[in-house]
């Protein structure tokens, strides 16, 4: 390892220019002649659409044009479809309900698109848009998943979906769970809710359309996850022209999370607003239009059930889940609930696992993926009905888990439920975790707390997901090294830096190929005309995938340069050896650095005979199947009882992200996910009025952000156990902190709060919450006075 090589703990190059304010976002790009759009959006949750008079927006000063999805249909301009189709519960395909870029007839959540202004200014824009009189007649609206399948409950899709059940998904062996649960002597059972949550990244979703009327051609700048699937999407599914006809462009971008990898309604209307108008076309959502239009997460209720034998060990695992996938299917809607049920299994021996999703339309914004998605919503419900079992029947919850946790000499495992581990150390996790945590001092601290009138509680978990994408497809990815006559080299990639420091870690990995200095890099990526072919950045994928596609294009370059060093220094390519940057004539100290093989490879004299000019390699690979990142999460919440207020007091984590390309990006990544499961924790909810199907969290008045001061400071190591799925060895890290903090962050809350006889409470645990079933507690007689709390191994 050299002091830039992979396992270098290298500090971010792009964070110099993001510091200086030097970030070269889509906002910050400008066109002649441009206008600018804003959207007319629906204020009821489900209302027929009537006539729509734009005749005063019109009249206002700087107004272009406005716009309906009547004159979309016109254009013959399509909509947004979804990727992952599941099957209705007699087998037959589900409804696909269309998803156009403007509403038509009716409107089906608060926030649906409607119509289209266009204006010389965003306050113009704005303004006229509050003057287009749309004739709403309102309709009963469910905003609810289960309510939503009650009998009589009002139909978001009455000819499509009358039931409002769009799919039932299954996967396992339904048979072999209900025979083990039928004849387990232990049977925990848990029924809980994955509250509804928003990305809410820094930076807005955004979208700026031209189109050239000589070429016919489009380019769309927006900030996308995955610019070439974008374009399949818009070329496919909305404007039906050639994909060589569009562009995309993703520059700089603040924040994804899962959120900003669909394809969206005004990604389509401002390409075709520009198209209209013949001009460029912007729009920028703020804050409070983010809320009504991002796709939204999560939002689940689930039930859970854990079979035991009398000592402990684990006969079967029964899951049932309704999924609220809100009025429309987009790209990904379907993914989360059903792709990524694997991680059920945990790190446990499970022989028997059945899992049932029930995908449900409501009222509401559709939900895609957000960091994890499916991930640490399995990952809760089997580390939460872990410590309901331990609770229940007298086991001591670190010893059950020891107990059923699968072992390094038993890889590769098949689990009870779709995934196969390729490797991995699961107990020297836990076993590291509990030591970095000082578990054996936690009854101590516990007392303390108890002291000084406070609850302490310990949360433990065990995630492990998937990555790099399903485990029988994984999902190609592209990358191209271009060296210039100076010898620099610039590396196409077709996945997307928004926040994860691939413009450092891949110029690690190229050190490590080729020996190349960082600053003799450029990392390029984002726009499809530069890029060919990309897959994106989503699913902790890039680093295994792209990192693949790296080393293969790395090896076509060393091998085209033994050829060209061989020439140069009049020898047989046999002997030519490849090491840190150099070519050398084996036993000799004869060498030639990379960098000057390059700069002959354009000079025709230089050349071996017929080669061609330059040095350039390309390769779209996948990698060999998918990785399964692990860990433990170990922290611990001090609850004041009279407040109900809490906070964390430690967190520890031990990872096994395979082989560590950069640490200080791997404690990032863990950190960040952490904060984000820790929030949807302790306050973040998207909630809507029952009646009226308004959404009442859309400003971060309403909707609770975790902040720095939420936090203690992270104890990270890792673990690094390598796969063998991938040139480099690693596993992904992106979304690994998420993961695990649901259910850790949940059960060291309840843990404090078990001593009251307060068994489960649904996220979001506010203090509101917490008190609320502190003084139930106290009511029913079953709550000791805090310093009587007694210490728990």
């Amino acid at each position: 390892m050299t002091a830039f090589g992979v396992g270098s703990p290298v500090r971010r190059i792009e964070d110099d220019r993001f510091v200086r304010g030097r970030g070269h976002y889509t906002d910050d790009l400008r066109f002649a002649g441009e206008c600018f759009m804003a959207v007319v959006r629906s204020p009821h949750a489900s209302a027929a659409i009537g006539r729509i008079d734009a005749a005063e927006a019109l009249a206002a000063p700087g107004v272009v044009a406005v716009l309906t999805g009547r004159d979309a249909e016109a254009d013959g301009i399509g909509g947004l479809v979804t990727a992952v189709r599941r099957r209705r519960r007699d087998g037959s395909p589900m409804a696909e309900p269309p998803y156009r870029a403007l509403a038509v007839d009716r409107a089906r959540f608060v926030g649906d698109a409607v119509a289209i202004v266009l204006a010389e200014t965003a306050e113009a824009a704005r303004d006229a848009a509050e003057r287009v009189a749309v004739e709403y007649e309102e309709l009963p609206a469910v905003t609810d998943a289960a309510e939503a399948l009650a009998p009589g409950a009002p139909a978001v899709w009455p000819d499509l979906v009358p039931d409002n059940e769009a799919f039932v998904f299954e996967q396992g062996d339904r048979g072999a769970v209900d025979r083990a649960l039928a004849a387990a002597a232990h049977v925990a059972r848990l029924d809980f809710r994955i509250s509804r949550v928003s990305a809410n990244t820094l930076e807005p979703r955004n979208a700026i359309g031209l189109f050239d009327p000589g070429t016919g051609r489009y380019t769309l700048h927006s900030g996308t996850q995955s610019p070439h699937r974008l374009r399949l999407e818009l070329a496919e599914h909305a404007l039906f022209v050639p994909q060589s006809r569009i562009r995309v462009v993703a520059p700089d971008i603040g924040g994804a999370f899962g959120m900003k990898g669909s394809i969206y309604p005004e990604q389509i209307l401002v390409l075709w607003a520009a198209r209209r108008v013949g001009r460029p076309v912007r729009w920028q959502a703020d804050r409070s239009e983010s809320f009504l239009s991002d796709h939204h997460a999560r939002d689940n209720l689930t039930s859970v059930e854990l079979g035991l034998d009398g000592d402990g060990r684990f006969l079967a695992l029964r899951v049932r889940t309704i999924a609220n996938l809100g009025a429309y299917l987009a790209m990904n809607t379907p993914h989360s609930p059903t792709n990524n049920l694997g991680g059920l299994a945990g790190t446990y021996r499970t022989p028997a696992i059945h899992a049932e999703v029930i995908g449900v339309h409501t009222n509401t914004q559709p939900t895609a993926p957000y960091r994890g998605a499916g991930r640490p919503e399995a990952t809760y419900a089997i580390e939460r009905i872990i410590d309901v079992a331990a609770a229940e029947f007298g086991f001591d919850r670190i010893e059950l888990r020891r107990r059923n946790m699968i072992r390094p000499s038993e890889m590769p495992y098949r689990t009870g439920l779709v995934f196969t581990y390729d490797c991995g150390d699961f107990p020297a996790n836990m076993e590291r975790a509990l030591a970095l945590a000082d578990f054996d001092g936690f009854a101590e601290r516990r007392r303390a707390a108890a002291e000084r009138g406070r609850l302490l509680g310990l949360g433990i978990a065990n995630p492990i997901e998937i990555a790099g994408g399903p485990e029988q497809n994984p999902g190609e990815e592209a990358c191209e090294i271009r060296f210039d006559p100076s010898g620099g080299a610039t590396i196409l990639l077709g996945t997307h830096n928004h926040g994860q420091g691939h413009e450092t870690a891949f110029r690690q990995v190229a050190h490590e190929l080729l020996g190349l200095a960082p600053d003799r890099v450029e990392i390029l990526y984002g726009d499809t005309d530069a890029v060919p072919h990309g897959k994106g950045t989503f699913g902790s994928r890039s680093i295994a995938a792209g990192g693949t596609a790296l080393a293969r294009a790395a090896g076509k370059i060393v091998a085209r340069g033994r050829e060209i060093a061989a020439r140069l220094l009049e020898a047989d390519p046999g002997d030519i050896e490849f090491a840190e940057g150099r070519f050398r004539i084996a036993g000799t100290d004869r060498s030639l650095a990379l960098e000057e093989v390059a700069r002959a490879s354009f000079e025709p004299g230089r050349l071996p005979p017929s080669s061609e000019l330059g040095l350039i390699e390309k390769a779209i690979v996948s990698a060999r199947g998918a990785t399964f990142p692990n860990g433990c999460h170990v922290c611990e919440a001090e609850v004041d009882p009279e407040s109900g207020e809490w906070l964390l007091t430690r967190y520890t984590v031990v990872e096994d992200v395979g082989r560590v390309v950069n640490p200080l990006l791997v404690k990032g990544q863990v950190h960040g996910g952490v904060a984000q499961g820790f929030g949807q924790v302790a306050g973040e909810a998207i909630r809507y009025d029952a009646e009226t199907g308004q959404l009442v969290t859309a400003s971060f008045q309403d909707y609770r952000m975790p902040r720095a001061i939420d936090f203690p400071d992270f104890a990270l190591e890792s673990n690094e156990v390598p796969t063998a799925q991938n040139a480099l060895g690693v596993k992904g890290a992106g979304e690994a902190g998420a993961v695990g903090a649901l259910s850790a962050v949940t059960n060291a809350v309840l843990d404090a709060l078990a001593p009251l006889g307060i068994r489960h409470l649904d996220m979001p645990l506010t203090p509101e919450q917490v008190w609320r079933a502190i003084r139930a507690a106290e009511e029913a007689g079953s709550a000791p006075q805090p310093e009587a709390v007694p210490a728990r191994p």
